[in-house]
């Protein structure tokens, strides 16, 4: 790390930038934790719990995905006025409770819906982690300190799939749960003793449906804040179609057997390098040309795969697979950071609501389009292939909206 990465910025009270980056990664890994740790472990949750269709167990991911993204609507507003560490605390809490009422869940009902409670818990550490980088960054320093973030965040899909599955050898999936609670009680004592509040008082907004609503209006009104949050939405939703069908994809149609979190973590570390290198780009060349290059190359890709997949061999050699996957999820690295940036960067004076607006529709939005993607598997991965390809086509779209058709150019000298 370079001196500027140790230094101390304005607002944190003695965290030092790094440890400032590996607490907002910590926070944000309790989702990624919550959702990859478990993947292993979706066939005996099935069995243990009677379903009959292997793809209805793809809901233990949606149910938590759709509680994480409804419950961002209330965290944005109450921690603009009430400041950002009392919600954020009160949500790992309710996370932590959640994942020990799973291991004594008696059906499968009961756990979707501990799985949403959970979800929703764990939705703070998204919408306020967010806001407090906000609080303290700007423009492109704030592009690059989330991409330092998720650089460290990708840490967890790489390990998480391993870890479940090595739980599972000295037990079954209750465990599973068990870790999670304690994984995410010591993240919380760390943000608990180390992560000051951000809010000044003077920047703190009335609790009141009529200033809600305002703070939604301002949203929903911008037209960039909006329509890269619908960009998004779509593209994250190739994301969350495949994190519902992997298990299905690599242990289905390619029997990697416990091979499968090998799988999983070589796509996580291209997606930690691409994070890495957008750090390092991104101060130089702006965000709009990395992102919006990114995704002409990722819709560029996927348009080759799903060529290979509509008329190669059936299925695909693996090596073909995860080489179109890899190179694929290598430009998802240089669109997420960067759009989430763009979308909130305009609307720094309503930061925890626009958080949580922009988060509920991305997240609601992007599982409800995986779960469809999810649902598709025939046994083939062509589903997510088209899914990849055709939200790409949309995700464009809807940036030529924001942009006003006009794509590379940055708006001003910071973004």
């Amino acid at each position: 790390m370079t001196d500027s990465h140790r230094s101390t910025p304005a607002g944190l009270k003695g965290t030092s930038k790094l440890e400032f980056v590996f607490l907002c990664a910590a926070l944000m890994a309790t989702n990624a934790l919550a959702i990859d740790i478990m993947l292993p472990a979706l066939q005996q949750i099935g069995s243990a719990l009677n379903v009959a269709n292997e793809n209805h167990r793809q809901y233990v991911v949606t149910a938590y995905l759709v509680g994480f993204g409804c419950a961002q609507l209330v965290y944005g507003p109450l921690s603009d006025r009430f400041g950002r560490r009392t919600p954020l605390l009160a949500g790992l809490v309710i996370y932590i409770l959640a994942a020990l009422a799973i291991i004594v869940a008696p059906s499968f009902a009961g756990l979707l819906i501990l799985r949403f409670i959970q979800g929703a818990g764990s939705a703070g550490t998204r919408v306020i982690t967010i806001s407090i980088v906000r609080d303290i960054y700007g423009g492109r320093q704030m592009a690059e300190v989330m991409s330092l973030i998720m650089m460290v965040f990708m840490i967890i899909p790489i390990v998480a799939p391993g870890t479940g599955q090595l739980i599972m050898l000295f037990g079954n999936w209750h465990l599973i749960f068990l870790f999670i609670a304690v994984g995410a009680s010591l993240i919380g004592l760390w943000t608990y003793k180390r992560l000051p509040e951000t809010l000044a008082h003077e920047n703190r907004r009335e609790f009141t449906p009529a200033v809600i609503l305002q703070g939604f209006k301002i949203v929903l009104s911008n037209r960039i804040a909006l329509f890269y949050t619908l960009s998004s939405t779509f593209v994250f939703g190739s994301l969350f179609g495949f994190i519902n069908s992997a298990q299905q994809i690599y242990m289905g149609i390619y029997h990697l057997g416990e091979w499968f979190p090998v799988a999983f973590a070589g796509v996580a570390i291209f997606m930690s390098l691409s994070s890495f290198l957008n750090s390092k780009l991104v101060g130089r060349l702006g965000m709009r040309r990395l992102s919006h290059g990114s995704l002409f190359g990722f819709i560029t890709i996927n348009g080759l795969w799903l060529l290979a997949e509509t008329y190669g061999p059936q299925p695909l050699p693996f090596f073909v697979f995860m080489g179109f996957f890899s190179l694929s999820m290598f430009q998802f690295g240089w669109i997420g950071g960067n759009f989430q940036t763009l979308a909130i960067e305009p609307l720094g004076h309503v930061a925890g609501t626009a958080s949580s607006v922009l988060g509920f529709i991305s997240t609601v939005g992007g599982s409800l389009i995986g779960a469809v993607i999810g649902q598709a598997f025939d046994g083939t991965a062509r589903p997510l292939v088209i899914g990849y390809f055709a939200l790409g086509v949309i995700g464009l779209v809807f940036v030529l909206i924001a942009e006003k058709g006009k794509l590379f150019h940055a708006q001003n000298p910071k973004v």
